[in-house]
């Protein structure tokens, strides 16, 4: 086995430890990887396996950093979310290099999940645009009722700092979704 397939399978180990199920029951934290992968590959169909590694990092042992260990409000989950990327960051690279990815390679996997250069580092947008894409089409529905104390307003600023995350590409892919109506219109209401 080479060191990437071994990487991958330290990754997927790691998310097997996930407590959530998704509605298949496997955990939770795994679906999202293949999801976050499967969007990688159509943004950027020529990826190199480097690349598909860090889509499946992009929640890595997540679920160990609740986001109720923050305060509420913006400044907790702007920290709660900081936490997170440095978090995920390291363990990424602790995995590849468990594995035997050389450093240099293990070190951009970890810059590209720790959201260093976004819109300038292509890895780092690639994975930003997959988790926009992701939210948008499996989690944004479930995220509106869970939050259905929002005014309409709180979901168009939501849905518009999500837009601006996204590279013109990730935003053409966007367009193409096939959403539920309500959200459908405040996509459109969102994006102009």
């Amino acid at each position: 086995m080479d060191a990437f397939a071994r990487a991958r399978e330290l990754i997927d180990t790691a998310h097997a430890a996930d407590l959530r199920r998704a509605g298949d029951g496997r955990p939770a934290e795994l679906v999202y990887a293949d999801r976050m992968e499967a969007w990688v590959a159509r943004l950027a169909p020529e990826a190199a396996p480097l690349l598909r590694l860090a889509a499946r990092c992009q929640h890595l042992e997540r679920w160990s950093v609740p986001r109720a260990s923050f305060p509420l409000g913006r400044p907790g989950y702007l920290a709660w979310r900081k936490t997170l990327y440095t978090k995920q960051a390291g363990r990424a690279r602790e995995l590849l290099l468990q594995a035997g990815v050389p450093a240099a390679a293990a070190g951009e996997v970890a810059t590209w999940v720790s959201k260093a250069g976004l819109k300038a580092n292509p890895g780092t947008q690639a994975l930003e645009d997959a988790a926009c894409l992701v939210f948008l089409e499996n989690e944004i529905s479930a995220f509106a009722a869970q939050h259905a104390e929002y005014p309409r307003e709180k979901f168009i600023d939501i849905l518009k700092k999500t837009w601006r995350k996204m590279s013109p590409r990730g935003q053409e892919l966007a367009r193409n979704l096939e959403l539920p109506p309500a959200i459908a219109a405040l996509v459109r209401e969102a994006v102009g």
